[in-house]
């Protein structure tokens, strides 16, 4: 039965997304509203500020047709939740958890709070285990680890929505044959990108695993506050009451900041860098912090959120605060991207900081850390000495340097690039990176045991002899 005694047609203001409504009573932060619209259709919205006699409320499906006059809202006394079950496997949602698959409505096993509760610091498990991507420059150079929360820094135009499709289809934990599911949340995305991922996920198979929550570029843009709250909630659901391991890509995070911004701007708010929010930070930390595994529980939640960088500048403050929060990140190269190379990841700044506790014997290969050092070691030589021949050109290079300079062009063309059904493994990524370091002279791998040189610089000559 509806409670009328909460109901208000007292609506007194009008901006953007927001509406405030005045003479109220009894009102909670965080309260689900329901508005009825002049012409009788029903919208959501959520409390965003409440005083004594006054409430700020935002309306996920915005303010058009709205108006002071005749507009009715509901103070519904809940919290915003969604239902879960394991049938959202292979569904498709819309960026409030409508689905947009043809299916009928999830029939719930459990309704769940979309703001989940941290996870206790005590209970926390170091991320340990390596999951293998398939793609060689995050693999061998940046390992992703289940647990771990490592963004990727991309730009306007760079194929970050085809390496994003491409980790969700060959992702999967290594060495252990237990349950994984992918949950994907797409916000301010072209209709053309939506098609793209639902046709690659369904050829691939992909979608029989995946959650897909999509917010399109023209729904409104206060929806895609909660569309990753909806898809951490999913995941929280599926690992850790399931025993899944879930890995979580959210796109674009930067679309997710302009509506905070558009939000604070609405509500007047004294603007911080660039004009967005001073929470921001905080409210970034309130997604990432959601990764992770828990003690005693077999699941995990991994993240890689996906931001592209405004006029592709790192600084900007959304991938800054990110790299605050977030346990490393994959940057893509515009350079690398001209070149025609796929995927463009400029592997000099990027960083796993929980990649030494997933690599090494048991997981990966026990050479896996000195290979890696020594071939970024050798990679940043050769793009060094490669601007200096722009000064001195090429006849001023010693034998050793062009060796390093051939080594970079290699790397670049041949353990960088590969197509975007390319799947290798760890073995594969490795052994093609010992195929790369026999152009050095054995004296330059000096970051690598004498042992590991011994056993693979042997094998390769064993296998040329055959």
């Amino acid at each position: 039965m509806v409670d009328h005694s909460r109901m208000y047609s007292t609506v007194t203001r009008v901006v953007g997304p927001i509406i405030v409504v005045d003479d109220i009573k009894d009102v909670a932060y965080g309260e689900v509203v329901e508005i009825t619209m002049p012409s009788g259709d029903k919208r959501l919205g959520q409390v965003l500020e409440t005083r004594t006699t006054r409430a700020v409320v935002q309306v996920f499906g915005g303010t058009r047709d709205l108006d002071t006059q005749d507009t009715t809202v509901r103070f519904t006394g809940k919290i915003m939740t969604i239902s879960l079950s394991e049938e959202m496997l292979g569904r498709v949602f819309n960026g409030i958890a409508e689905p947009v698959d043809g299916g009928g409505p999830v029939i719930p096993k459990e309704i769940r709070d979309i703001y989940g509760s941290p996870i206790n610091p005590s209970s926390r498990e170091h991320p340990q285990d390596s999951i293998q991507t398939g793609i060689s420059a995050i693999d061998g150079m940046n390992t992703l680890v289940r647990g771990q929360k490592l963004p990727i820094f991309s730009g306007a135009g760079l194929p970050h929505n085809q390496l994003a499709a491409q980790i969700a289809r060959q992702a999967h934990v290594t060495g252990q044959d237990e349950s994984f599911a992918v949950v994907f949340a797409a916000m301010g995305i072209t209709y053309e990108e939506s098609s793209f991922f639902i046709r690659d996920f369904e050829r691939t198979g992909a979608l029989q695993r995946a959650v897909l929550f999509l917010n399109l570029a023209d729904d409104p843009a206060i929806e895609r506050i909660i569309t990753p709250r909806l898809a951490l909630t999913t995941a929280e659901y599926l690992a850790f009451d399931k025993g899944m391991h879930v890995l979580v890509i959210m796109t674009d995070m930067t679309n997710y900041c302009e509506a905070l911004r558009e939000v604070a701007a609405a509500r007047e708010e004294v603007p911080g860098r660039r004009g967005y929010p001073g929470y921001m930070y905080t409210d970034l930390s309130s997604l990432f912090e959601r990764a992770g595994r828990i003690a005693g529980k077999p699941g995990s939640i991994t993240q890689i959120p996906i931001l592209s960088m405004p006029d592709d500048d790192i600084t900007h403050p959304v991938p800054d605060l990110t790299g605050y929060i977030t346990e490393g990140q994959i940057v893509l190269s515009r350079d690398i991207h001209r070149k025609g190379i796929y995927p463009p990841v400029d592997v000099l700044p990027c960083l796993s900081r929980l990649m030494q506790g997933g690599i090494g014997e048991g997981r990966t290969r026990a050479d896996h850390a000195d290979v890696k050092n020594q071939v970024y070691s050798a990679y940043a030589q050769g793009i060094r000495l490669r601007s200096l021949i722009a000064v001195m050109g090429e006849e001023g290079l010693s034998p050793i340097e062009r060796s390093y300079i051939a080594f970079s062009d290699n790397f670049e063309d041949r353990f960088i690039r590969q197509r975007e059904d390319e799947d290798r493994t760890f073995e594969e990524t490795l052994d093609l990176a010992w195929e790369l370091l026999s152009i050095l002279p054995v004296d330059e791998l000096r970051r690598i045991d004498p042992v590991f040189i011994r056993e693979h610089l042997r094998q390769r000559e064993e296998e040329k002899d055959a």
